[in-house]
């Protein structure tokens, strides 16, 4: 019966309905309830079962398409709890602390648009985190930025560029680990893949800051809130640049290519010493925060706000969404559905730059009808997996395709998750910030660009591709 899913034609039209049918129902679930993705995609996996039911499949081969799409996450699933982990040691030990200190002294008011842009990419870089940036960093810019006569969308895009770039970059940022995981691609390969679209989109951003910012260096700036978040750092944590050899170390593992978990462990090691011996926190203290996260009251709502996370616990909800979105993949390629949508798709992507493209516009197109940013990397990564090893590209080339179109582009869509949450917290609509996001619609124009011209489009070797056809024939044996 495995061989079953390959004599059933299941037609475009019955195969994209699980699809359509999911979307339907998270627009109503996350637009007008505000719930979570889960049970929409769960919805989605029983109607793909019941679809695949109908054309001649047995439950138990529906049933091992979901455990395959599982055991395909479980790398990702391991590197998100590792980066619950790092969160929670870092954060213990003064080093998030410690960065944003730092970053948050470069401010000058003749620069504030590239200052609050950077200053938003080295927080998320620190934390992996776009959300809790724009939340407490992003708001006092925010604030500053209107009291200098800066218009808030310009703030607000300026805000997202910084904090979306440092997401996309972060070793700790879960959108990052599920595209790398997803698509079997090393982090940190992935990562450095990301640089040749992502460092010129930031580049390009900054500059369009600079001019931007030009016209209003002459305005005062209201820098209480800020030092007010300085003093409260000073007070709560020991703050020291020696603390910064930690995610330094770390840097200097990845670039001795040590593999992600044993690096990330090593981080996590050492940021519990630190939280230990530098911070002065129990041992308890230190072993609670690696799984429930940090815990401050420090009476200043935006350091509390951006320090009271990490912890494996933090990280149950990713774990669990990927689980059942994989599920629903799983699904959607036992039955043969994922390859007749994909199948007509690349009808139209002929060339390895066309099937980029194509992957960039896809996880778009998911964010606009899924509404949810993780949906967007994983629902084109199952799809299009297949497709880069027939034209014998490598991973990398998916997984910041993925990004590159999924990712930077959900606070475009104001139903979208992302979007909402943007609205709620600077108060700024997406379609009136969108022109200022500049990192966000540079990177994916970039990355079509350099597609189409071939540039930094890596193929597999022989003996790569040798090594995937091993480990595929020993997993199908394991199965």
């Amino acid at each position: 019966m495995k061989e079953q899913k390959h004599e059933i034609h299941v037609p475009f039209w019955l195969a994209i309905a699980p699809i359509i049918v999911m979307v339907a129902v998270m627009a109503v679930t996350i637009i007008k309830f505000e719930g979570s993705p889960h049970v929409p995609l769960i919805i989605g996996t029983v109607t793909a079962a019941l679809i695949g039911w109908r054309l001649g499949y047995k439950w138990n081969d529906m049933e091992e398409g979901a455990y395959k799409g599982i055991r395909l996450a479980l790398p990702a699933i391991l590197i998100i709890i590792m980066v619950g982990l790092t969160i929670g040691a870092w954060i213990g030990g003064g080093i998030v602390a410690t960065m944003i200190y730092y970053g948050l002294k470069i401010i000058t008011p003749s620069l504030f648009l590239v200052s609050i842009s950077v200053i938003c990419a080295i927080v998320t870089l620190a934390i992996g985190s776009s959300w809790s940036t724009m939340g407490t960093i992003g708001v006092a810019g925010m604030g500053i930025g209107i009291s200098m006569g800066i218009p808030a969308p310009m703030v607000a895009g300026a805000i997202i560029s910084g904090s979306y770039f440092g997401d996309k970059m972060s070793p700790l940022s879960d959108t990052t680990n599920l595209a790398a995981g997803i698509t079997g691609t090393d982090l940190f390969e992935h990562i450095k893949h990301m640089f040749y679209t992502t460092i010129p989109g930031m580049a390009i951003a900054l500059i369009v800051y600079f001019f931007l910012g030009r016209q209003f260096t002459a305005g005062s700036v209201d820098t209480g809130k800020i030092n007010g978040v300085l003093d409260v750092l000073q007070d709560s944590f020991v703050i020291s640049p020696w603390l910064l050899l930690v995610p330094l170390a770390v840097i200097v593992l990845v670039a001795k290519k040590v593999p992600a978990l044993p690096a990330l462990a090593i981080g996590i090691f050492l940021g519990w010493l630190c939280h230990v011996f530098i911070q002065g926190g129990s041992v308890s203290d230190a072993v609670n925060t690696l799984q429930g996260g940090f815990s401050i009251e420090t009476g200043n709502q935006l350091v509390d706000d951006l320090f009271n996370r990490g912890g494996i616990d933090s990280m149950m909800y990713t774990v669990s969404l990927t689980i059942v979105a994989m599920t629903f993949g799983g699904v959607m390629e036992q039955t043969g559905m994922l390859k007749s949508i994909v199948d007509q798709i690349l009808k139209l992507a002929k060339s390895a730059g066309s099937l980029i493209a194509t992957t960039i516009a896809s996880a778009f197109v998911t964010n606009v009808t899924a509404s949810e940013q993780y949906i967007s990397i994983l629902l084109p990564g199952r799809m299009y997996v297949k497709a880069y090893r027939n034209k014998k590209l490598h991973s990398k080339n998916l997984s910041r395709a993925l990004e590159d179109g999924g990712t930077v582009t959900s606070p475009f869509v104001p139903w979208n998750t992302c979007g909402v949450f943007i609205l709620s917290t600077l108060a700024v609509h997406p379609f009136a910030y969108a022109p200022y996001a500049v990192m966000n619609y540079a990177v994916p124009l970039i990355a079509i660009l350099m597609a189409f011209l071939g540039l930094k489009v890596e193929y597999l070797s022989e003996e790569e591709i040798q090594e995937i056809e091993k480990k595929e024939a020993e997993q199908t044996q394991t199965a």
